[in-house]
């Protein structure tokens, strides 16, 4: 259970790092990926230099621009990021066949033969020399630890964390840093008292697990350092989307289609976080007597813009959803995506 043989490996702003790599009047200036702050764009990457100014991915461009006016914005480059991810991804697999890709640029590796400390040391190395770009990396006895070691020393950064480390480090870290607690969850914990990791480890575990259940059970083994899920290799999704049954039954065009925007704008963040893209747009609408139709058409090409996602859906409301009865549920789901990281020797020239 302690041995060190999981290595996290983050990229280190990557969509924002590669554009100042090809562009050197970039260099040490604040670079925000993800399109034109006047219009409705989301930022997918912000540089380090942005990042000081409060600017993150999934926030609107036209916010970034509030807060950072000097700001330079670059529209995404998805071609040449998923070269870049494929590099990535082909020197990964030179020191193992165990690798589960988060993103275009986040994967979990198991090392089964060999020092692992050594090897992502190597892999950090090489990733540099055949790109530019740099990795934090974190490498730990199981993924939660490995993930928090990566996170520690960022950017740039190489973090081992043992378990005798993790049992000094982790009390002391805010509850937030443990995987599954979202703003609502912390917000929650922070109502009983718990703020720390410590904080929740020393609280009355029954009452725990009587009021959180199963994911009680989980946060006290994470927050001693357990997490026993495996470096899982091909954890490719099929698809995503977004769903909400509306509050009043509507035969309201207008509203549907702010409905469709809304999910146009998450799902197409999402994508651009993993580097995918669909070819399948689906709208689903369900009547006020519960009958669900669906209607989806695919692209030419593959996308994940936020125009062309809400476009295409709009369409499909405007022409092929029939409003014979108010509607009580709307949904966009995208599909048949494609991946950036194929498992394929590739040219570094």
């Amino acid at each position: 259970m302690s041995e060190l043989k999981v290595i996290h490996l983050d990229m280190d702003a990557f969509y924002a790092a590669v554009e100042q790599r090809d562009h050197p009047q970039y260099r040490g200036k604040p670079v925000v990926v993800g399109g034109d702050p006047k219009g409705r764009g989301v930022v997918s990457t912000a540089s380090y230099e942005a990042r000081k100014f409060g600017v993150h991915s999934a926030m609107s461009c036209k916010r970034a621009a509030e807060l950072c006016p000097g700001a330079i914005f670059l529209p995404v480059d998805m071609d040449k990021y998923k070269k870049e991810s494929r590099k990535i991804h082909y020197i990964f697999r030179k020191y193992t066949s165990i690798i589960e890709p988060i993103s275009i640029d986040e994967a979990f590796l198991e090392i089964e033969d060999g020092n692992a400390v050594d090897i992502a040391k190597k892999i950090k190395e090489d990733i540099y020399n055949s790109t530019g770009l740099t990795a934090s990396v974190g490498v730990s006895y199981n993924k939660f630890v490995a993930k928090l070691a990566s996170d520690m020393k960022k950017p740039d950064g190489f973090t081992v964390i043992t378990y005798d480390d993790a049992q000094r480090i982790l009390p002391e870290l805010p509850i937030r840093k443990i995987w599954g607690v979202g703003e609502k969850t912390e917000k929650e914990l922070n109502n009983i008292g718990i703020f720390t990791v410590k904080d929740l480890l020393q609280y009355d575990h029954e009452f725990l697990l009587k009021n959180w259940g199963r994911r009680a059970h989980e946060l006290l083994q994470l927050c001693q350092g357990i997490d026993y899920s495996p470096v899982q290799i091909d954890q490719e999704i099929k698809s995503m989307g977004e769903e909400t049954t509306l509050k009043e039954d509507t035969m309201d065009l207008d509203v549907l289609r702010n409905y469709l925007k809304d999910f146009s704008l998450a799902i197409s963040g999402r994508m651009s976080q993993k580097g995918i893209e669909c070819r399948t747009i689906t709208v689903k609408i369900k009547y006020n007597d519960f009958k669900i139709i669906t209607r989806g058409t695919t692209l030419n090409r593959a996308t994940n813009s936020p125009y062309t996602l809400y476009e295409c859906a709009s369409e499909i409301l405007d022409s092929r959803v029939p409003l014979v009865r108010p509607v009580r549920l709307i949904g966009l789901q995208v599909s048949n995506l494609i991946y950036p990281y194929d498992p394929v020797q590739i040219s570094f020239l």
